[in-house]
């Protein structure tokens, strides 16, 4: 018996429920980690350039979302101020405003249109999973993400992420459309090429090539934070590689 996957975006509530959750972990590696530990996925940063960067960026989110506007405020800790606490801080701002928030309120976004507080809520859980990972790689301890969190971040790739990368820029044009399938979780898109590529349903149309691999390792393959493994492709491996090593996040 087939079962309909879940349906993305999650509801609000369950974003709050996995940034909560993140961040204590988060929390505690900075307590408990040498700080000067460096982050390969994320270029010359530490682990203590990726705690501020998690803590201005709940910041930013919570100040958006309260007043829908692009905030221009420039955070920064006090003198002497423990990072740690800093961070948790700042998600804990970001946890009340998103409690007292309505998802449905209109925002700024990126310049995205009509877009609503329900867009911070994902933005900010998946921003600290793909985080929490690079976390898990620099300290060399197990990497995981939740299957349905991995899969929403695939969504959110093409969603929002794309868009921003593709937009005003000039990127070779993928050459076929390429089909992703999460074998976890049921979910499915059909990337058609075009100006700026667009995640349309599977049923949509042929692709050219397949990847077919967990909702995990296609969200990290996508996020540059892992290869992709040849055995997941099937078709042509040319136009699937295209799409995999194309700047698709920022």
């Amino acid at each position: 018996m087939n079962v309909s996957p879940v349906p993305l975006p999650l509801a609000p509530g369950a974003y709050q429920a996995v940034l909560r959750e993140q961040a204590a972990v988060f929390e505690s590696v900075l307590r408990t980690s040498d700080l000067g530990t460096p982050v390969p996925t994320c270029g010359d940063w530490t682990l203590h350039d990726l705690g501020v960067h998690l803590a201005q960026a709940s910041r930013f989110a919570a100040a958006v979302v309260r007043t829908g506007e692009l905030c221009r405020e420039q955070f920064g800790p006090a003198a002497g101020e423990r990072i740690a606490d800093w961070y948790a801080e700042g998600v804990a701002s970001l946890l009340a405003v998103l409690g007292e928030a309505d998802p449905a309120a209109p925002t700024w976004a990126f310049g995205i249109q009509d877009a609503t507080a329900a867009l911070w809520f994902r933005r900010a859980a998946l921003d600290s999973a793909v985080h929490l990972v690079d976390v898990q790689l620099a300290t060399g301890a197990e990497v995981h993400v939740d299957p349905l969190i991995a899969a929403d971040g695939v969504d959110e790739v093409f969603a929002l992420m794309v868009p921003r990368v593709w937009s005003g820029s000039e990127h070779k044009p993928l050459p076929a459309p390429v089909a992703l399938r999460s074998t976890d979780t049921g979910h499915g898109w059909l990337i058609q090429p075009g100006d700026i590529p667009q995640a349309r349903p599977l049923d949509s149309g042929p692709a050219t090539a397949t990847v077919e691999a967990s909702a995990a390792d296609l969200l990290l393959a996508l996020w540059k934070r892992q290869p992709a493994h040849p055995r997941w492709i099937s078709g042509d491996p040319a136009a699937a590689n295209a799409l995999l090593t194309s700047p698709l996040t920022l």
